[in-house]
């Protein structure tokens, strides 16, 4: 079938890029996750000042909020890598890695709809967002574009991720072997 038709080179060439996705994926992830410090540094923080010194901040919530958002955004991709996203096991669990690998990609075509949607619109609002260097309504006014940029730049790297796993679904599916 599929792999059949691959050269050892060519068999090479694809190790390589699913090594580079999964480590731009993995790289990124971790990176990304010690923002979850700066959450519970900040939110620390005012809980101290708000209820020990009744002298609450304008910005921690805010901060924490876009964050968390930041944080969300840029993981995903990781979290795809680390196959940590939902799925329904009642059915899918009982079933051979390769026909996992049939229905993953059967549904994939649901995913990449989502990623493109989600690389579409959000990019549209990111750059809307850049142009006017658009700013919170809050008190605290904080930049808002930085945050919306990160909603495009997590839909690429998901639907990367996204590609490595449909790749690794054909092979599975084809070949009854995993690729690493």
């Amino acid at each position: 079938m599929f792999s059949h038709h691959l050269n050892r080179g060519e068999m090479e060439r694809i190790k390589t890029l699913l090594r580079i996705i999964d480590f731009i994926s993995e790289w990124i992830g971790k990176m990304v996750s010690f923002l979850v410090i700066v959450i519970i540094g900040v939110t620390i923080w005012e809980v101290v000042l708000r209820y020990v010194f009744n002298a609450p901040t304008i910005w921690a919530f805010d901060a924490a909020y876009l964050i968390f958002g930041a944080y969300g955004v840029l993981g995903g991709a990781y979290t795809l890598y680390l196959r940590g996203h939902v799925n329904v096991d009642i059915l899918y669990g009982r079933l051979s890695l390769r026909r996992r690998a049939i229905v993953d990609l059967v549904t994939s075509i649901f995913f990449f709809l989502f990623c493109g949607l989600l690389l579409w619109k959000g990019g549209e609002m990111a750059w809307d967002s850049l142009k006017i260097m658009e700013r919170g309504s809050s008190a605290w006014n904080p930049p808002i574009y930085p945050i919306k940029l990160t909603i495009p730049l997590g839909a690429f790297l998901l639907l990367i991720q996204g590609v490595a796993k449909f790749i690794r679904d054909l092979m599975m599916a084809a070949t009854g072997k995993e690729v690493a």
